[in-house]
């Protein structure tokens, strides 16, 4: 069993699962009681403007670039996700990859939360190609 402690929880990637982490995922978050739990709303592509890129890669990384602002405003950061929704229109080969080179950037060195990645054929904005829902535990 790969068990990665992160400051606060648990990352397990059990040894009779396949290994997720060349995926940029992890299979279970633990979560001890009683630590502030903060739900980041799913956050598309979207700058401050309301604009979108019509390049995916582009909005992958608006997406976390808002998700790391809204972290930053409640006092945490990006490695103090356990879990995320991803929602991708028309999902592919190509578009998986750029999201987990990304997720790989962005991770470098820590264990990666667990994760859903869902396949949808629309968003709620047109031209919305990625929308992530994050999860989140603070002391």
């Amino acid at each position: 069993m790969n068990l990665i402690n992160t400051t606060l929880f648990e990352i397990i990637n059990p040894a009779e699962l396949y290994d997720p982490r060349p995926n940029g995922y992890s299979h279970i978050a633990v979560v001890p009681p009683n630590l502030r739990t903060i739900h980041i709303a799913g956050q598309g592509g979207e700058n401050k403007n309301g604009e979108l890129s019509e390049y995916f890669d582009q909005q992958v990384q608006q997406v976390f670039y808002n998700i790391q602002h809204a972290l930053t405003s409640v006092h945490a950061q990006i490695t103090d996700i356990a879990v995320l929704r991803i929602l991708i229109v028309n999902h592919s080969a190509e578009k998986h990859q750029a999201l987990i080179q990304i997720m790989q950037d962005l991770w470098k060195n820590h264990a990666f939360p667990a994760c859903t990645l869902i396949p949808v054929s629309r968003l709620a904005l047109e031209g919305m190609q990625i929308e992530v829902e994050a999860t989140t535990y603070t002391a």
